[in-house]
């Protein structure tokens, strides 16, 4: 089994040690990655369906099997001791979701001021339920001018899948329909009839 590999210019994260260990792991699991990373400093990236708690285990060893430093937003209430500093050094970043607009402000001027980032969100708006997606990731990635790289946790046939980057066109819309339709076959942990898109 082969796995793609986080390269300069992207930010890195691990060694040789780490990455083997967490690439056996995904093996061991039956887990495979399909795809290749791009081969560019910053963007945005969408992970989903996100349907279970496993679905964090699942990334932070996806990541640590390319060797990929990864940054994501949680809600700030996880960050609490004792958990607080390891999910600060697992890319953590704790944001209030009651002002979501200063999030994705934040976000962009992160990103205008770093050589390397690559950020990690899952963009539905729940576990369970209705699949809804929110729009904050494609406000990031069009605000700061980045790419965005459509990841797809696959429990149908155990792969993560790395789908090719999408550029903002700014038609959001447009953009919205072409990466929702590339998760028409995935299956989550926990499977959804229904996607839906809240642009509001």
């Amino acid at each position: 089994m082969t796995f793609p590999t986080a390269t300069a210019p992207l930010p890195l994260r691990g060694n040789r040690l780490t990455m083997g260990l967490a690439r056996a792991t995904l093996s061991l699991a039956g887990w495979r990655i399909d795809g290749e990373l791009p081969r560019e400093p910053k963007f945005v990236v969408i992970v989903a369906p996100h349907t279970s708690n496993w679905d964090f285990l699942l990334g932070v060893t996806a990541k640590s099997a390319l060797g990929l430093r990864v940054s994501w937003l949680g809600k700030h209430t996880l960050f609490r001791p004792p958990f607080d500093a390891l999910l600060r050094w697992l890319g953590g970043i704790p944001v209030d979701r009651s002002a979501p607009h200063g999030v994705v402000g934040e976000c962009v001027v992160a990103f205008n001021n770093a050589s390397a980032l690559v950020l990690g969100l899952a963009p539905e708006g729940t576990r369970k339920g209705e699949s809804r997606w929110r729009t904050g990731f494609y406000q990031i990635a069009a605000g700061a001018g980045v790419a965005i790289l459509p990841v797809a946790f696959d429990y149908g046939t155990r792969a993560v899948r790395l789908f090719p980057v999408l550029y903002p066109s700014g038609d959001l819309n447009v953009d919205l329909a072409r990466l929702t339709s590339l998760y028409r076959d995935v299956r989550g942990k926990h499977p959804r009839s229904v996607m839906q898109i809240n642009t509001h």
